[in-house]
C-alpha cells in the first residue's frame, strides 16, 4: 500500500509541476505578443527580438530622416 500512495503523490507532483510550468510559459508567450502588438510592430521581429550577434544596443523606433 505504502508503495502505491508514494507513486501516486509522485505522479501527482510531476503532472502539477507540469501544469505550472505550461502555464507560465503560456503567460509569458501571451504577454510578450501583447506587448508586440502594443508597440505596433508585429511584423518587426528584428527590432524586438534582435540577433545576439548585433554589435549596437541602440535601438531606433519610428522613421529614420537622412543626415
Amino acid at each position: 500500500m505504502k508503495k502505491t500512495n508514494g507513486l501516486l503523490i509522485g505522479v501527482g507532483l510531476a503532472a502539477l509541476a507540469g501544469i505550472i510550468i505550461y502555464t507560465v510559459r503560456w503567460h509569458q508567450i501571451n504577454k510578450r505578443y501583447s506587448r508586440i502588438s502594443d508597440e505596433g510592430y508585429e511584423t518587426a521581429h528584428d527590432i524586438l527580438y534582435p540577433p545576439s550577434n548585433q554589435s549596437s544596443k541602440r535601438v531606433h523606433y519610428g522613421p529614420v530622416l537622412p543626415e
